[in-house]
Protein backbone atom coordinates (compact mmCIF):
# COMPACT_ATOMS: atom_id res chain seq x y z
CA UNK A 1 0.00 0.00 0.00
CA UNK A 2 1.58 3.34 -1.01
CA UNK A 3 2.41 5.85 1.72
CA UNK A 4 -0.02 8.78 2.00
CA UNK A 5 1.11 11.82 0.06
CA UNK A 6 2.27 14.64 2.29
CA UNK A 7 1.27 18.24 1.53
CA UNK A 8 3.83 20.16 -0.52
CA UNK A 9 3.87 23.08 1.90
CA UNK A 10 3.11 21.87 5.43
CA UNK A 11 2.24 24.42 8.10
CA UNK A 12 5.26 25.61 10.01
CA UNK A 13 3.49 28.24 12.15
CA UNK A 14 0.29 27.02 13.79
CA UNK A 15 -1.67 29.01 16.38
CA UNK A 16 -4.96 27.86 17.87
CA UNK A 17 -7.05 30.18 20.08
CA UNK A 18 -3.91 32.02 21.19
CA UNK A 19 -4.03 35.00 23.53
CA UNK A 20 -1.02 37.28 22.97
CA UNK A 21 0.40 39.23 25.88
CA UNK A 22 1.98 42.67 25.86
CA UNK A 23 5.77 43.06 25.85
CA UNK A 24 5.40 45.47 28.78
CA UNK A 25 3.01 43.14 30.61
CA UNK A 26 3.09 39.53 29.32
CA UNK A 27 0.02 38.65 31.41
CA UNK A 28 -2.20 41.31 29.80
CA UNK A 29 -3.76 40.14 26.53
CA UNK A 30 -3.49 42.51 23.57
CA UNK A 31 -4.84 39.92 21.12
CA UNK A 32 -7.38 37.16 21.74
CA UNK A 33 -8.39 33.96 19.95
CA UNK A 34 -5.65 34.08 17.29
CA UNK A 35 -6.05 31.06 15.03
CA UNK A 36 -3.52 31.24 12.22
CA UNK A 37 -1.59 28.84 10.03
CA UNK A 38 1.43 29.69 7.88
CA UNK A 39 2.73 27.20 5.32
CA UNK A 40 6.33 26.99 4.21
CA UNK A 41 7.09 29.60 1.59
CA UNK A 42 4.13 31.89 2.30
CA UNK A 43 4.46 35.68 2.52
CA UNK A 44 2.23 37.32 5.15
CA UNK A 45 1.57 41.02 5.71
CA UNK A 46 -0.06 41.85 9.07
CA UNK A 47 -1.60 45.32 9.23
CA UNK A 48 -2.73 47.38 12.18
CA UNK A 49 -2.73 50.82 13.70
CA UNK A 50 -0.27 51.90 16.38
CA UNK A 51 -0.88 49.99 19.59
CA UNK A 52 -2.79 47.16 17.88
CA UNK A 53 -0.30 44.49 18.98
CA UNK A 54 1.85 44.07 15.87
CA UNK A 55 5.18 43.99 17.76
CA UNK A 56 3.69 41.76 20.45
CA UNK A 57 2.51 39.25 17.83
CA UNK A 58 5.96 39.24 16.20
CA UNK A 59 7.59 38.69 19.61
CA UNK A 60 5.33 35.77 20.44
CA UNK A 61 5.75 34.25 16.97
CA UNK A 62 9.52 34.56 17.40
CA UNK A 63 9.34 32.69 20.70
CA UNK A 64 10.30 35.63 22.90
CA UNK A 65 7.27 35.06 25.10
CA UNK A 66 4.70 32.33 25.61
CA UNK A 67 0.97 32.56 24.83
CA UNK A 68 -1.26 33.47 27.74
CA UNK A 69 -3.74 30.88 26.47
CA UNK A 70 -3.98 28.55 23.51
CA UNK A 71 -1.28 26.64 21.66
CA UNK A 72 1.44 27.73 19.27
CA UNK A 73 3.64 25.29 17.37
CA UNK A 74 6.63 26.20 15.22
CA UNK A 75 8.09 23.45 12.99
CA UNK A 76 5.73 21.18 14.97
CA UNK A 77 7.39 22.06 18.30
CA UNK A 78 5.31 23.70 20.99
CA UNK A 79 6.56 27.22 21.56
CA UNK A 80 8.40 28.86 23.14
CA UNK A 81 11.37 26.50 22.67
CA UNK A 82 14.07 27.77 25.00
CA UNK A 83 15.72 24.43 25.77
CA UNK A 84 19.30 23.94 24.61
CA UNK A 85 18.37 20.68 22.89
CA UNK A 86 16.03 22.60 20.57
CA UNK A 87 18.43 25.44 19.81
CA UNK A 88 18.86 24.25 16.22
CA UNK A 89 15.08 24.43 15.70
CA UNK A 90 14.89 27.93 17.17
CA UNK A 91 17.64 29.14 14.86
CA UNK A 92 15.59 28.17 11.82
CA UNK A 93 13.67 31.40 12.51
CA UNK A 94 15.03 34.94 12.28
CA UNK A 95 13.49 38.11 13.70
CA UNK A 96 14.07 41.81 12.92
CA UNK A 97 12.64 44.68 14.96
CA UNK A 98 11.98 48.17 13.65
CA UNK A 99 15.24 49.85 14.70
CA UNK A 100 17.47 46.85 13.95
CA UNK A 101 18.32 46.29 17.65
CA UNK A 102 22.03 46.56 16.90
CA UNK A 103 24.64 46.35 19.66
CA UNK A 104 26.02 49.89 19.82
CA UNK A 105 29.44 48.89 21.16
CA UNK A 106 30.10 46.83 18.01
CA UNK A 107 30.64 47.93 14.42
CA UNK A 108 28.19 47.03 11.67
CA UNK A 109 30.55 44.28 10.53
CA UNK A 110 30.81 42.86 14.04
CA UNK A 111 27.04 42.99 14.55
CA UNK A 112 26.42 41.04 11.36
CA UNK A 113 29.10 38.49 12.26
CA UNK A 114 27.61 37.75 15.71
CA UNK A 115 25.23 34.92 14.72
CA UNK A 116 28.03 33.05 12.95
CA UNK A 117 30.48 33.57 15.82
CA UNK A 118 27.98 32.19 18.34
CA UNK A 119 26.20 29.47 16.42
CA UNK A 120 28.43 28.15 13.63
CA UNK A 121 31.79 26.40 13.75
CA UNK A 122 33.39 28.45 11.01
CA UNK A 123 36.96 29.68 10.89
CA UNK A 124 37.59 33.40 11.23
CA UNK A 125 38.32 33.59 7.51
CA UNK A 126 35.06 31.82 6.65
CA UNK A 127 33.10 34.22 8.85
CA UNK A 128 34.83 37.21 7.29
CA UNK A 129 34.03 35.96 3.76
CA UNK A 130 30.38 35.39 4.57
CA UNK A 131 30.02 38.74 6.30
CA UNK A 132 31.66 40.54 3.38
CA UNK A 133 29.23 38.87 0.97
CA UNK A 134 26.27 39.96 3.11
CA UNK A 135 27.58 43.52 3.43
CA UNK A 136 27.80 43.71 -0.36
CA UNK A 137 24.33 42.22 -0.79
CA UNK A 138 22.74 44.74 1.58
CA UNK A 139 24.70 47.73 0.26
CA UNK A 140 26.39 48.10 3.65
CA UNK A 141 30.02 47.70 2.62
CA UNK A 142 30.82 51.47 2.94
CA UNK A 143 29.52 51.38 6.53
CA UNK A 144 31.08 48.07 7.64
CA UNK A 145 33.36 49.69 10.23
CA UNK A 146 30.88 52.33 11.37
CA UNK A 147 29.30 52.26 14.81
CA UNK A 148 25.48 51.93 14.77
CA UNK A 149 25.01 55.27 16.54
CA UNK A 150 26.44 57.06 13.50
CA UNK A 151 24.16 55.35 10.96
CA UNK A 152 21.04 56.79 9.43
CA UNK A 153 17.79 54.98 10.22
CA UNK A 154 17.54 53.05 6.96
CA UNK A 155 21.08 51.68 7.28
CA UNK A 156 20.35 50.50 10.82
CA UNK A 157 17.30 48.64 9.51
CA UNK A 158 19.35 47.05 6.72
CA UNK A 159 22.05 46.00 9.18
CA UNK A 160 19.45 44.36 11.44
CA UNK A 161 18.00 42.55 8.45
CA UNK A 162 21.46 41.44 7.27
CA UNK A 163 22.30 40.07 10.72
CA UNK A 164 19.05 38.10 10.88
CA UNK A 165 19.83 36.51 7.51
CA UNK A 166 23.33 35.30 8.38
CA UNK A 167 22.09 31.92 9.64
CA UNK A 168 19.95 31.53 6.51
CA UNK A 169 16.65 31.14 8.39
CA UNK A 170 13.69 29.30 6.91
CA UNK A 171 11.28 31.81 8.48
CA UNK A 172 11.89 35.55 8.80
CA UNK A 173 9.75 37.86 10.96
CA UNK A 174 10.14 41.61 10.38
CA UNK A 175 8.39 44.26 12.45
CA UNK A 176 7.56 47.36 10.34
CA UNK A 177 10.25 46.88 7.67
CA UNK A 178 9.15 50.06 5.87
CA UNK A 179 8.77 52.20 9.00
CA UNK A 180 10.49 55.57 8.60
CA UNK A 181 11.89 54.82 5.13
CA UNK A 182 11.84 57.20 2.18
CA UNK A 183 10.63 56.01 -1.22
CA UNK A 184 14.05 54.85 -2.47
CA UNK A 185 14.85 52.76 0.59
CA UNK A 186 11.30 51.42 0.87
CA UNK A 187 11.53 50.25 -2.75
CA UNK A 188 14.86 48.53 -2.07
CA UNK A 189 13.32 46.74 0.92
CA UNK A 190 10.20 45.65 -0.96
CA UNK A 191 12.23 44.38 -3.92
CA UNK A 192 14.62 42.53 -1.63
CA UNK A 193 11.83 40.87 0.35
CA UNK A 194 10.12 39.83 -2.90
CA UNK A 195 13.39 38.16 -3.93
CA UNK A 196 13.71 36.40 -0.56
CA UNK A 197 10.14 35.14 -0.87
CA UNK A 198 10.66 33.88 -4.41
CA UNK A 199 14.10 32.41 -3.69
CA UNK A 200 17.18 34.64 -3.77
CA UNK A 201 20.35 33.46 -5.49
CA UNK A 202 22.32 34.31 -2.33
CA UNK A 203 20.30 31.63 -0.48
CA UNK A 204 20.55 28.99 -3.19
CA UNK A 205 17.14 29.97 -4.58
CA UNK A 206 15.43 28.61 -1.45
CA UNK A 207 12.27 30.64 -0.70
CA UNK A 208 12.10 32.11 2.80
CA UNK A 209 8.77 32.21 4.63
CA UNK A 210 8.08 35.85 5.48
CA UNK A 211 5.84 37.53 8.06
CA UNK A 212 5.96 41.35 8.15
CA UNK A 213 3.91 43.99 9.94
CA UNK A 214 2.77 47.34 8.62
CA UNK A 215 0.47 50.29 9.26
CA UNK A 216 -0.02 50.89 5.52
CA UNK A 217 -1.10 48.23 3.01
CA UNK A 218 -0.47 50.41 -0.06
CA UNK A 219 3.17 49.46 -0.75
CA UNK A 220 2.49 45.72 -0.48
CA UNK A 221 1.42 44.79 -4.00
CA UNK A 222 3.05 41.40 -4.47
CA UNK A 223 0.21 39.08 -5.57
CA UNK A 224 1.76 36.28 -3.53
CA UNK A 225 1.18 38.15 -0.26
CA UNK A 226 -1.49 37.03 2.18
CA UNK A 227 -2.98 39.67 4.44
CA UNK A 228 -4.38 39.88 7.96
CA UNK A 229 -5.30 42.79 10.21
CA UNK A 230 -5.28 43.47 13.95
CA UNK A 231 -8.23 45.37 15.36
CA UNK A 232 -9.78 45.56 18.82
CA UNK A 233 -7.76 42.58 20.05
CA UNK A 234 -8.83 40.45 17.08
CA UNK A 235 -6.77 38.80 14.34
CA UNK A 236 -8.71 39.15 11.06
CA UNK A 237 -7.79 37.05 8.03
CA UNK A 238 -8.23 39.04 4.80
CA UNK A 239 -6.97 36.86 1.94
CA UNK A 240 -4.66 37.86 -0.89
CA UNK A 241 -4.06 41.33 -2.36
CA UNK A 242 -6.86 40.93 -4.90
CA UNK A 243 -9.34 40.57 -2.01
CA UNK A 244 -8.45 43.84 -0.28
CA UNK A 245 -10.10 46.42 -2.51
CA UNK A 246 -13.65 45.16 -2.00
CA UNK A 247 -13.28 44.06 1.62
CA UNK A 248 -16.03 45.23 3.96
CA UNK A 249 -13.79 45.63 7.02
CA UNK A 250 -13.41 49.43 7.62
CA UNK A 251 -9.84 48.99 8.89
CA UNK A 252 -8.80 47.64 5.48
CA UNK A 253 -9.93 50.89 3.85
CA UNK A 254 -7.90 52.83 6.41
CA UNK A 255 -4.81 50.70 5.80
CA UNK A 256 -5.26 51.34 2.09
CA UNK A 257 -5.60 55.06 2.92
CA UNK A 258 -9.01 55.24 1.20
CA UNK A 259 -10.54 57.04 4.17
CA UNK A 260 -7.75 59.64 4.09
CA UNK A 261 -8.20 60.16 0.35
CA UNK A 262 -11.95 60.62 0.72
CA UNK A 263 -11.49 63.17 3.50
CA UNK A 264 -9.12 65.15 1.30
CA UNK A 265 -11.59 65.40 -1.60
Amino acid sequence: MPAPKLPENPAIIEMNDVAVGSLENPEKAVLEDVTWSVAAGEYWVIGGMQGSGKSDLISLTGGLMAPIRGTYRLFDYEMPIFGEKLLAQRLRLGIVFDNGQLLHQLTVRENIALPLRYHRHFTWNEVDERVKAMLDLAGLAPYADSMPGRLEHHWKKRAGLARALMLQPEVLLIDEPLGGLDFRNAKWCLDFLDQLSAGHQFFQRRPITLVVTTSDFRPWRNPACRFAALKEQKFILLGQHKHLAGHTEPLVRELLAEEIQRAAV
